[in-house]
């Protein structure tokens, strides 16, 4: 399974490609999607980060998104614009037919660090050791390695238990 983690930002969007087989989690790509031209309205910037990804998506066939959800910050005005780099993301990943999964920023952490209100750089350092990189990726990029790495981990609990509830045969399984 090939697993994008965006980590959606008007100005930078990252991205992060891993793809788990069995066990094992490899690192395929990650980057950062920049519209920090200040002469970029606000219509050509959300196109600048829907067209990166489609391509981002046509190179490296995805099977899914993992997308960090929105928070209300101190400022309303750059929650909005973040919630719109965001529907950006998730309607190109929707274009493309990807399932959408999307985890909270402290499920994130939780989900790497082992501790939800872990800092950037510590983010930064366990998706070094996770992936075996050779250095720091951007904070941006290793933020959505981090939401790929807590799909990767959940993808199994969420297959398993999809099905608790459900009626089989006129039996609850």
């Amino acid at each position: 399974m090939i697993i994008l983690g965006i980590d959606p930002g008007l100005q930078v969007t990252g991205y992060g490609v891993i793809e788990k087989k069995d066990n094992k989690i490899l690192y395929k790509s990650s980057g950062r999607i920049k519209t920090l031209n200040k002469e970029l309205n606000l219509a050509s910037r959300l196109k600048v980060i829907i067209e990166g990804l489609n391509e981002i998506i046509n190179k490296y066939k995805p099977d899914c998104i993992s997308i960090e959800k929105v928070f209300v910050n101190n400022n309303p005005n750059s929650t909005l614009l973040l919630g719109q780099a965001r529907g950006a993301a998730i309607s190109i990943a929707v274009i493309n037919n990807l399932n959408v999964y999307e985890y909270t920023a402290l499920q994130i952490k939780k989900s790497v660090v082992g501790n939800g209100h872990a800092k950037k750089f510590q983010v930064q350092s366990m998706i070094q050791k996770l992936l075996n990189l050779s250095s720091f990726a951007s904070e941006d990029s290793s933020d959505a390695l981090a939401a790929a790495l807590c799909h990767a981990h959940s993808e199994e609990f969420l297959k398993r238990f999809s099905n608790v509830g459900k009626i089989k045969g006129g039996r609850l399984i």
